[in-house]
Order: C-alpha cells, then structure tokens, then sequence
C-alpha cells in the first residue's frame, strides 16, 4: 500500500513539474528557435507562446508619423515566435481590427514566386529569419529578414510603415536589438540611394 501511496504522490509532483516548466516558458519567448524556417517539430505544436504583432492605424501611420506602430496581441503555436510574428503581419489585421483602423502594407506588396527552398514541392516561404547576423555578416543582437518574394511598394510613406512594422514585431523579442530588411536580392529595402546603408 506505501508503494502505491509513493507512486502516486512522484506521479503528481511529475505533474505539477511539468505544468509549472510550461507556465515558465510560456512568459518570455524569444526568437531562438526562428532563425532561418517556418518548421516546426510535432512535439512543440502543443503549446502557445503570447506575441505581440505590431500594426499601422489610420489615421495616425498616415498623417502625423508614418513610423507609428500599435501592437496587438496574439498567440503562438510554435516556439518560432519571430518567424509566425511575421507571418501573421503579412496576414494582416482580423476584420474587426480593420474596422476599428488597423492595417498592414505588407500583405499587399509580395508578388511573384519565391526564390527560397522551401519544404514543399509547391514553392518556397515568403521570408527567411536570420538571428545574430546583419547580413551576411555574424553581429550579435541583430535579425535579418530576406524576403524571397518581390516587393512592390507604394512609395516611402509605405515603405516607413512596412519598415516600422517589421522593426517592432522583431524587437519584442529580448534577443533581437536590431533588424535589417532585405529584397530577394538582398538588398537594403527601402534604399533608394542604391548603398545598402543598412549592411553597413
């Protein structure tokens, strides 16, 4: 009868163990696990991470501060919160976001066919993720966003929004400080003087 007794009080605290690991890890995501893919492993589809995604509103983001960025809050169900971050603010808004004046740029600029493998047969991801790198150089602190798709702008106000967008939805996460956005050509997105400045 003790043996039973002992086996049930270790089989509860096993419990209580994993419940209080999971409730830890669910505070403070950061974007370790979304360097360079959108996959996922079937062992961590099972838990939810909160994460913010950061949208322009009118009027604010079109007449007084193009960079104006207002978050809204949304959960993750991988541990890839950095990669799903962004693929939700290509998504855009829900409707009743739209309604009350969210938007996104974003989802209206990809075009054409992406030009990174993806893993399936039908065409490759929208972006690529890189922690850590500015470019293609290794700089601590730094996320690079590639985009494998073109992006057809309309115009620098647009641009300062995506830019904005994009530069707050990364920052969230402790581990990334800066964020460098690049073309499927890997260059410097909204740079119109040609230099790449934000490589350097």
């Amino acid at each position: 009868m003790k043996r039973v007794a002992s086996l049930v009080l270790v089989s509860v605290l096993i419990v209580i163990v994993f419940i209080l690991s999971a409730c830890s890890g669910n505070l403070a995501p950061s974007a370790d696990a979304a360097s360079n893919s959108a996959q996922t492993s079937a062992s961590t589809t099972a838990a939810s991470y909160p994460i913010k995604v950061f949208f322009s509103k009118a009027p604010d983001s079109l007449q007084t501060n193009f960079n104006a960025v207002f978050p809204v809050k949304r959960i993750s169900p991988t541990i890839a919160v950095a990669t799903f971050s962004i693929q939700l603010l290509i998504a855009g808004p829900t409707l009743s976001e739209q309604q009350a004046g969210y938007f996104s740029e974003l989802n209206t600029m990809l075009n054409g066919p992406s030009n990174c493998t993806g893993a399936l047969p039908v065409g490759g991801p929208d972006f690529v993720i890189t922690l850590n790198k500015r470019g293609p150089t290794l700089q601590t602190g730094t996320a690079t966003i590639k985009f494998c798709r073109s992006l057809n702008s309309a115009g620098i106000g647009a641009d300062a929004r995506v830019q904005a967008e994009i530069t707050a939805t990364l920052k969230q996460f402790s581990n990334i400080k800066e964020v460098v956005i690049l073309t499927r050509d890997g260059h410097c997105f909204g740079d119109e003087s040609g230099m790449d400045f934000c490589l350097r």
